[in-house]
C-alpha cells in the first residue's frame, strides 16, 4: 500500500474507533452497537480493493481487539473485519466511482449481518456464548438497521476522502509531461514530414528546371 493510503486509513480507523467506544457504545441502544469501524473498513475497501480492504480490516479489527474495554480474545474481530474487508473489496468498481447507492447499501446490510454471524461463530468456537444470551436474531436485525441508518453519513465521505488522497500530484505531473513530450513529438514529426515534402518538391522543381535548361541548350546547338 502507498504511504498516503496507510496514513489516511490509520487516521480514519483511529477516529472511528474512538467515536464508537466513547460515543456510540454509551448510547445504550437496544440490541447491537452501531459499528462505525465496520463502515470505515467498507468505505476504504470499496476504493482500495480486496487486498487493501483485507489489510485495513485486519489492522482495524486488531486495534479494536486490543483497545479497552475489549472483553473478547485478541484476534477475533481482526479475523472478522479481515474477511469483510476482502469481500467488500471484490465489488470495487472498475472506474473507482459508484454510480448508484443501491450496491453500497446492500453491501452494508450484508456486511452487518455477516460480521455479526462470523463474530458469533468464532465466539462459539472459543467458548463465548454471549450471543445466545442476548439473542442472535435481535442482534442481526439491530446491527443491520443501525449500520444502514449510519452508512449514508459515513461511507460516501470516506470513499471521497480515499479517492482524493489516492490521487498522486507527482504522478499526474509526470503523466502530463509525458503527454506533452508525445504531443511535441507528433508536432515535430508532422513538421518534419512537411519539411521533407517541401524539400522533395524543391528537388523536383530543380530537376525540372535543369532538364528544361538542358533542352534549351540542345535546341540552341541544333539551330
Amino acid at each position: 500500500m502507498r504511504v498516503n493510503r496507510i496514513l489516511l486509513s490509520t487516521a480514519l480507523v483511529v477516529v472511528a474507533l474512538v467515536v464508537q467506544v466513547s460515543v456510540l457504545a454509551r448510547l445504550h441502544l437496544p440490541g447491537a452497537v452501531p459499528d462505525l469501524l465496520l463502515l470505515t473498513v467498507l468505505g476504504l475497501a470499496m476504493v482500495y480493493g480486496h487486498v487493501g480492504g483485507a489489510l485495513i480490516g485486519f489492522g482495524a479489527g486488531l486495534l479494536a481487539d486490543l483497545a479497552p474495554p475489549a472483553d473478547h480474545a485478541a484476534g477475533r474481530y481482526a479475523l472478522v473485519l479481515c474477511v469483510i474487508g476482502y469481500l467488500a473489496g471484490l465489488i470495487k468498481p472498475e472506474t473507482g466511482q459508484v454510480r448508484s447507492a443501491t450496491g453500497p447499501m446492500v453491501t452494508v446490510v450484508a456486511a452487518a449481518i455477516g460480521s455479526t454471524l462470523l463474530y458469533a461463530g468464532v465466539g462459539a468456537l472459543v467458548g463465548d456464548t454471549a450471543a445466545r444470551h442476548v439473542g442472535l436474531p435481535s442482534l442481526l436485525f439491530t446491527a443491520a438497521l443501525y449500520d444502514l441508518l449510519l452508512a449514508p453519513f459515513v461511507v460516501p465521505g470516506i470513499m471521497a476522502l480515499a479517492r482524493r488522497a489516492d490521487n498522486d500530484p507527482l504522478a499526474e505531473t509526470n503523466s502530463s509531461a509525458k503527454a506533452a513530450d508525445i504531443s511535441s513529438g507528433w508536432v515535430s514529426g508532422g513538421t518534419g514530414l512537411k519539411i521533407g515534402g517541401q524539400r522533395g518538391g524543391l528537388r523536383v522543381k530543380v530537376a525540372r528546371a535543369r532538364s528544361a535548361r538542358a533542352g534549351r541548350i540542345k535546341g540552341v546547338k541544333r539551330l
